[in-house]
């Protein structure tokens, strides 16, 4: 089925004639890229060390990971189930996602806000904006005790399964090496990346006509310590780095891994949870699949520059703030009371 015919599978909003092309709600910040020379930095995951680690984490918050040993047959499969999957209509993803409350993956639109739980978390401030985006959520350590009727579906959670493993390998890794860079003592590195808190995304961004007002996903840094990405062909993904906005290529082979707001606390600053964003494609629809991990709940974060807080809170809050706001403060309100007047 081509992507010109395959409008059913859009949820209502996105569709033409729903005046989705005004103007009303578009974003005025223009999407388009300072440069379209893609610098980041690469790092090999067999020749990695502190050093170099360090250097990609405290420049750029983001950096390009090679070698990295995830089969190359998985990632085509995950993104070739996920194809098939998203192709399917609306009101049948929402069918097939909705039919059991215990299910490990749940399908949202239109906001990549979700609550613990994986449900769309409803942004405050008046106005709901929709991102150009639907998705998956997917809890790692439900998928392996969950099997569904659906042969499609079954075969997806297998997959995601085993990615998720991949991932916590590589995640472990390069953070065992952070926290050699950071001289984190062995109690605050067990604690300070959890593997079961890991969850995955799975993205799909949908053509929009209006591709220099729209976002994919707007503005943000991640609440992780790491997240990890896998990009299909389509270009989208943008970092900030000296006051311009620069294009991150798309290479198959390749996983883009960037620093998060636990990890920037952890390093006292040292390292930067870095902001980016995905825009959106007139012609292409654009499917990618992040791995996000976080520190355990009750882990205290203690660093010379904020507060001593558990992730716990810290995710209480930027769910309040959404909610209140339409925004996330994050960082900003753990920081010592006069320096946050």
């Amino acid at each position: 089925m081509s992507q010109s015919d395959n409008l059913e599978s859009y949820p209502p909003f996105f569709r033409p004639n729903h005046g989705i092309n005004s103007n009303e709600n578009a974003c005025k910040t223009s999407l388009n890229s300072d440069s379209d020379s893609d610098c980041l930095p690469v790092i090999d995951f067999l020749c990695m060390n502190p050093e170099n680690l360090s250097e990609a984490c405290r420049d750029w918050g983001m950096f390009r990971l090679v070698n990295h040993g995830v089969p190359l047959d998985l990632l085509n499969q995950l993104h070739e189930h996920a194809k098939k999957l998203f192709s399917l209509t609306f009101e049948a993803k929402q069918d097939l996602f909705s039919s059991s409350s215990s299910s490990p993956i749940a399908y949202f639109w239109g906001t990549p806000a979700l609550t613990p739980s994986g449900d769309a978390l409803q942004k405050g401030s008046g106005t709901q904006d929709h991102n150009w985006l639907e998705g998956l959520n997917v809890s790692l350590t439900q998928v392996s005790q969950f099997q569904y009727e659906d042969p499609l579906l079954e075969s997806f959670r297998s997959l995601l399964e085993e990615y998720g493993r991949q991932q916590c390998r590589v995640a472990k890794t390069l953070f065992s090496t952070m926290a050699q860079d950071l001289k984190l003592c062995s109690t605050k590195s067990q604690s300070y990346l959890s593997p079961p808190t890991g969850i995955l995304r799975v993205y799909r961004y949908f053509r929009c006509m209006d591709s220099h007002e729209r976002w994919g996903i707007d503005v943000h840094t991640d609440s992780s310590v790491i997240s990890i990405l896998h990009q299909d062909e389509v270009q989208g993904l943008q970092v900030f780095k000296d006051n311009q906005w620069l294009d991150v290529k798309s290479i198959h082979s390749t996983l883009i891994v960037n620093v998060g707001d636990m990890a920037q606390a952890m390093s006292d600053d040292k390292y930067l949870s870095v902001k980016h964003r995905v825009k959106v494609n007139k012609e292409k629809e654009r499917i990618s699949i992040g791995y996000f991990v976080f520190p355990a709940d009750d882990a205290v974060i203690e660093c010379s520059i904020y507060k001593p807080f558990t992730y716990a809170e810290f995710r209480t809050e930027v769910q309040k703030d959404l909610k209140t706001l339409g925004f996330k403060i994050g960082l900003q309100k753990f920081k010592p009371t006069q320096e946050n007047t």
